[in-house]
């Protein structure tokens, strides 16, 4: 056990180190992130011209969950993982690790939480930058539960995000070309995520089936939580749901996994 922690140890602080290195890429982005947030603030400015309330939220709250998702986007998104995951595929880098005594999903995860660590630090630099012009407009929620299950609601969330990508990753086993494949999922998460519009603003009946989709607990669902658009009892349960998810899509990998072996081919790497 002790020797498996030491071994992804060593894997975390390369990711760490290698991240470093494109340091100013992850922060120039963040900068931009701030023009994404200054058309969400004339976007929806314009929206509560004359009126209070949109669904039972006034602007500062409806601000502050969108301040709030770009924020998480930087700490948990999965930035090109499905990519690097099918280049490793066709390049043959994947071979050597074949041939040693490491877990391939549990090494790429543990790069991703490094690049993640780098980045979600990075981006608030730009976000304190304008603090002072934004923080009137910030609502965030005081209750206590809000914090002790809105970290595990992230980790989940991180967990799912980057599972679902591995799974597109590994069709690489399969298709020589996956960007069609990720297209689609970057479409539908950034639709059914909430990125475009907090999702408690659909009709109810379509509201509750984006919570049956696992779209629904990468991004909304922990955002929900630290900006008080969710209450404690639907939290909870949604943290269940997300261990759902989780597993699901683990063993989804697991058997992308064992069955694109059974189709690689070693070449090259």
């Amino acid at each position: 056990m002790y020797a498996a922690l030491t071994k992804y140890r060593h894997v975390f602080l390369v990711g760490l180190q290698s991240n470093l290195i494109y340091r100013w890429n992850f922060l120039i982005r963040g900068f931009f992130s701030l023009a994404r947030l200054a058309v969400v603030f004339i976007l929806w400015g314009a929206a509560y011209a004359g009126v209070t309330q949109i669904g039972g939220y006034s602007v500062g709250q409806t601000f502050t969950y969108f301040t709030a998702l770009i924020a998480l986007q930087f700490m948990i998104g999965a930035f090109n993982e499905d990519y690097q995951i099918g280049e490793e595929i066709r390049n043959g880098l994947i071979n050597q690790f074949l041939l040693k005594p490491i877990n391939y999903y549990l090494y790429r995860f543990t790069v991703f939480l490094a690049a993640r660590m780098v980045s979600g630090v990075l981006v608030f630099i730009p976000l304190l930058v304008i603090y002072p012009l934004i923080r009137t407009h910030l609502t965030f929620p005081a209750e206590p539960w809000r914090l002790l299950l809105g970290v595990p609601a992230l980790m989940l969330a991180a967990m799912i995000q980057f599972t679902l990508a591995y799974c597109f990753g590994l069709l690489a086993f399969w298709f020589l070309e996956i960007q069609g494949f990720v297209i689609l999922s970057y479409a539908a998460e950034t639709l059914l995520s909430g990125q475009i519009f907090p999702l408690d603003l659909l009709p109810p009946m379509l509201f509750k089936a984006a919570q049956l989709l696992p779209f629904y607990y990468m991004m909304y669902f922990p955002a929900a939580i630290f900006t008080g658009r969710l209450g404690f009892e639907a939290a909870l349960p949604g943290i269940a749901l997300q261990l759902v998810w989780v597993g699901l899509f683990i063993i989804i990998a697991r058997g992308l996994w064992l069955a694109g072996l059974r189709k690689h081919t070693a070449v090259g790497g």
